[in-house]
Parts: structure tokens; sequence; C-alpha cells
């Protein structure tokens, strides 16, 4: 009952995250027109947008693996980072509602993670040699928004200034914290003890990319880069071995 009740108050969030977002796009563009403009891109409005797309990376690599056609992939990946959290959150209310009864009963973020399976497929997606790669990327990643944010503070003093929140940065805000807000669930499933899950939400609400690039590399060194295909480490570790278990013949 807990979990379907979930599975229910994640589509209603998501849902209305989703049309909040084209909501703030529309009337955006009717106060302050088109964003492809030069004078928007004053330093911190750069930051932002190095910090949201940072931010984007780990979900189109979710939609890269969740998709079994590479032509479907390949345009949401095109439609996040053209569209930021609408294609976020509306991707994220088509997976739950695509969930089976019996799914938003045993527990629905586990299904919407995980790709689905087909016992008589030969393996599972992934290659083991990619968690190595990942823990290069997330790290590299995560040190490139800490320099661009220790620079931006240097040449163009603190964010919090009044002048700096102008009709796009405060839409470019809305679309980043939205990302934090599906971002904060994972979180939220993965960690076994509230404490931790709320200190780790905190941080991503305070330090953005910087915070999601060090808790995946975090996940990342959990898993045994010879046994353990990538995916793994969007589950907990009870679910890892609920996963091998009933995928046993493939390991």
């Amino acid at each position: 009952m807990a979990f379907s009740l979930l599975a229910n108050g994640l589509r209603v969030v998501f849902l209305v995250l989703c049309c909040f977002m084209v909501a703030t796009l529309i009337y955006t563009i009717s106060i302050d027109g088109l964003p492809f403009r030069w004078d928007i891109l004053t330093p911190w409005m750069a930051a932002t947008l190095v910090d949201f797309y940072i931010n984007v990376v780990p979900f189109a690599v979710w939609i890269s693996y969740k998709e079994s056609s590479l032509i479907t992939a390949t345009l949401w990946v095109i439609m996040l980072i053209c569209f930021g959290s609408i294609t976020t959150s509306g991707y994220l209310f088509i997976q739950f509602i695509k969930l089976s009864p019996q799914e938003s009963l045993e527990n629905p973020i586990y299904h919407v993670l995980l790709q689905h399976m087909n016992k008589n497929e030969s393996k599972p997606k992934g290659k083991h040699s990619s968690v190595v790669i990942a823990r290069i990327i997330f790290s590299v990643l995560g040190f490139l928004m800490l320099g661009t944010l220790i620079y931006t503070l240097l040449t163009d003093g603190s964010p919090f200034r009044k002048e700096l929140l102008t009709p796009w940065m405060t839409a470019t805000l809305i679309d980043f914290y939205i990302n934090v807000v599906a971002l904060s669930v994972w979180v939220a499933y993965k960690e076994s003890s509230w404490i931790t899950a709320v200190f780790w939400i905190v941080l991503l609400i305070c330090f953005g990319s910087i915070t999601t690039c060090g808790y995946i590399v975090k996940e990342l060194f959990k898993l045994a880069w010879q046994d353990d295909p990538l995916y793994l480490v969007l589950i907990t570790k009870d679910n890892r071995q609920v996963y091998k278990t009933t995928f046993s013949v493939f390991y």
C-alpha cells in the first residue's frame, strides 16, 4: 500500500513539475524574449548553465540505458539538452505510468530505474569496464564545476546580488532545481538513513552538480569494477542482491 501511494505521488509530482516548467518557459519568453542573446550570458549565468548541463549528464546516461532503441534514446537525450527539466520530469512521469500494478506495489523506484529485462535475453546491457570510465568522467565533471565556481567567484564576486536575478536566470534556476528534485528522489531511495539522505539533498541544493558528481563517484566505488555492470549503481545494495539473484543466469 505504501509503495502504491509512493508511485501515485511521484506520478503527480513529476506531472506538476513538467507543467510548471512549461508555464515558466512560456512566461519568460513572453516577458523577456528568446534566450539566444549574448546580453543575458553574464558570468554567473554561464556558471549556472555549466552546473545545469553537468547535472543533465547522469539523466542522459540513464535514459540511454533505459531505452532499448538507439533512435529513441538519441531523441530523448536531444530533448533533454534542449528542454531540460521538462524532458526530465516528463520522461519520469511516463516511466511511472508504465509501471504495472504489481511493480507499483513492490518497489516503484526500483522498477523505474532499471531497464525492463527479458529473462530470455543473453545478457543485461552494460560493460563491466564502464564502471572505471564512469568514475573518471564524473570525477572530471565534478572538478570542472568546482573550478568554474571558484573562477566565477573570483572574477565576478558573490552570486547573491539582486541584479543577477534576471527573468532568464530565474527560469534557469527553476529548471535546474526541478532536476535536483529528481536527483533527490534517487538519493532518498539509495540512502538507508533519512539523516544521510537529508544531508546529501541539502548538499545537492547548495552545491548542485559538484554534489551530484561526488555522490555518483561515491556510489560507483561501491561497485566491484571487475564483476558489476554500471547500471547496478542505480539501485541500493539490498536491491542489487535481489536483482542478481533474479537474473543469476547472466552472472
